[in-house]
C-alpha cells in the first residue's frame, strides 16, 4: 500500500464520530414563540378592524363577481364616494362597509344575473395608516404622510418611543404581502443609534406594522 492510499482511509471511530450541536436557548426559543404568539394576536386584531372598515374616498377596490370574470374590476372610490361599474353604472359606496357594499352592488346585479356573488377588497386604502404596537408609549395607527418616506424610528417616535422594557433589537416590521401572507423583517435598533448605520432604519410602507417586543432578560 502506497502513502497515499494510506492517507485516505479513516477509522471506524472517525467515521462513526457524531456531530455535536450546542445545547439550545430554552429561554430565548421560549420567548420567539411568544413573540410569534403576539403577532399573530395583533394581525388577527387589525384583520378584523379592516373587516369593520368603511369604504372612504380614495380607496381603491377589487371587485369580483363569482363566475363572471368580465365584470371583474380594480377600481378606485370618487370624491364623492362613487366609483362605476358594468351593467349597473355609477354605485356609491362611500361610507358602507365592505359586507353592505358587497350586499348592495349584488342587489343592483340581479336585474342581469341568476345569484349574484360579489366580493369586495381593499387593494390600497386612500386615508394610508400603519400600526406601530407593542412596547411603545402610545401604541395604535397613525396616518402615513402623505408624498414622504417613514422610516421605523420616525413611526415609533409617532408613537411617543420605546418603554423601558422594549427589546429594541429586536424590533420588527410585518408587512402583508400581495398574495395575502405576512413577511416579517427585522430592525436592528442599536445598529442605527449606536453604530449610526443609517441604512437599517427601513423606510416603511403603507399598512406596515412596527412591532417591538418585551424584554423578558
Amino acid at each position: 500500500m502506497t502513502s497515499s492510499q494510506t492517507q485516505d482511509i479513516s477509522t471506524p471511530e472517525q467515521v462513526a464520530s457524531p456531530t455535536v450541536s450546542p445545547p439550545e436557548n430554552s429561554d430565548a426559543i421560549k420567548q420567539a414563540k411568544m413573540e410569534e404568539a403576539a403577532i399573530a394576536s395583533l394581525l388577527q386584531q387589525i384583520r378584523q378592524k379592516s373587516s369593520e372598515y368603511h369604504i372612504s374616498s380614495a380607496d381603491l377596490l377589487e371587485i369580483t363577481v363569482y363566475r363572471e370574470q368580465e365584470l371583474d374590476r380594480i377600481v378606485r372610490v370618487s370624491q364623492n364616494g362613487a366609483l362605476s361599474l358594468p351593467l349597473i353604472g355609477n354605485v356609491k359606496v362611500g361610507g358602507l362597509s365592505l359586507a353592505e357594499a358587497e350586499s348592495m352592488v349584488a342587489d343592483k346585479l340581479k336585474d342581469f344575473l341568476v345569484n349574484p356573488q360579489v366580493t369586495i377588497f381593499i387593494k390600497e386604502y386612500g386615508n394610508k395608516k400603519i400600526f406601530v404596537l407593542g412596547e411603545v408609549v402610545k401604541p395604535g395607527s397613525f396616518e402615513f404622510p402623505p408624498e414622504s418616506h417613514l422610516t421605523v424610528l420616525e413611526a415609533v417616535s409617532m408613537a411617543g418611543g420605546f418603554t423601558q422594557v422594549a427589546a429594541r433589537d429586536r424590533t420588527k416590521i410585518i408587512r402583508t404581502m400581495p398574495d395575502g401572507r405576512s413577511q416579517s423583517l427585522m430592525v436592528e435598533v442599536s445598529a442605527i443609534t449606536v453604530r449610526g448605520e443609517k441604512h437599517r432604519d427601513l423606510p416603511l410602507e403603507p399598512n406596515d406594522v412596527v412591532y417591538v417586543p418585551q424584554s423578558f432578560f
